[in-house]
């Protein structure tokens, strides 16, 4: 191949990555609308508001019916739903959590004028975003710097340490301190986040262990081509699709739940139920983290032992040369 030729080859390359990157960003926030949407009716009202969503929104939303208002309430609390609708007594009243979706919240109270036939109906905010980030951009925008700044450091390690095994000892220190750090930005000077700091703490430093230990640990066992594709995994579908800016049952499917099975959307997942929920709906994606986690270490522990191997093994002998009489 010529110098020109792979030339050539190498820009086509970058467009086609290009376009992949603003099919991957720009179609899930272009495709923005509830589908399955947990919701919560009560009251003695709640079949026939059930009915009425169902028909004006095939799809759109997955009602539960629950006794009274209280248990409603719960429900938003331990995040098994995104909103509550509160029938009885007057005009249907609407309850939603914004720290578990801003833009869910939105949604609802429009949903909320239109039950009420007032442009200005009232929405009770059970579990409200943080005040200094009441639409959730500040949180939308944490997770991009934490997924790149991952890549990078696991790119980083991948070229510059040949050891599996510093390698691994980098990824664990890159975690730690990255977490500790990160969390004194997001919570101590932007406020973005109320919690426990070092919660919060652990949850990102588990994110970037998995995100870097992924590409590093990748291109221990694979070569230098697993930066790429582990690269492209949490950059291309990691985090357009980890909600963060939004919720899982907004996006595209199947897109929205494969992308809580990926670091970046586990992460923002096990971040609002650290911040705002008291550890709520914590489960899923920290079992999340964890099994990407332990994928990490796999990865370095083939590494390690290949290259225990090769320095192991005994240096290969010449073969004798008869010698002629």
């Amino acid at each position: 191949m010529t110098v020109t030729t792979r030339a050539v080859a190498i820009g086509l390359g970058a467009a086609l990555l290009q376009a992949l990157m603003l099919i991957a960003f720009a179609w899930p926030a272009a495709n923005i609308a509830p589908r399955d949407l947990p919701l919560v009716v009560t009251g003695p009202q709640a079949a026939i508001v059930a009915e009425q969503l169902n028909a004006h929104s095939p799809g759109a939303f997955e009602i539960d019916t629950v006794a009274d208002a209280n248990a409603a309430r719960a429900a938003l609390a331990d995040r098994d739903a995104y909103g509550v609708i509160v029938t009885g007594g007057g005009a249907p009243q609407v309850l939603v959590a914004s720290a578990a979706s801003p833009a869910v919240a939105q949604q609802l109270g429009q949903i909320a004028a239109q039950l009420s036939g007032t442009p200005s109906a009232a929405v009770e905010d059970v579990v409200a975003a943080d005040v200094d980030d009441p639409r959730g951009t500040g949180f939308g925008a944490m997770v991009l710097p934490l997924v790149m700044a991952g890549i990078a450091a696991g790119a980083v390690l991948t070229l510059l340490i040949p050891s599996a095994a510093a390698r691994a000892t980098g990824t664990v220190v890159f975690a730690v301190a990255a977490g500790l750090l990160s969390m004194v930005i997001v919570q101590g000077w932007l406020s973005l986040l109320p919690g426990t700091y070092l919660e919060l703490a652990a949850v990102a430093g588990l994110a970037c262990f998995a995100v870097t230990g992924f590409v590093t640990g990748l291109a221990t066992v694979v070569g230098r081509a697993g930066i790429g594709i582990a690269a492209l995994t949490m950059l291309l579908l990691g985090n357009p699709f980890s909600a963060a800016t939004s919720a899982p049952e907004l996006l595209p499917q199947p897109w929205g739940a494969i992308g809580q099975l990926l670091p970046p959307g586990a992460a923002a997942s096990l971040f609002r139920s650290v911040a705002f929920f008291d550890g709520a709906g914590a489960v899923g994606p920290l079992v999340v983290l964890l099994v990407w986690s332990a994928v990490v270490v796999a990865l370095f522990g083939i590494g390690i032992v290949r290259q225990r191997r090769v320095v192991d093994a005994p240096p290969a002998t010449a073969p004798a040369v008869a010698m002629a009489d």
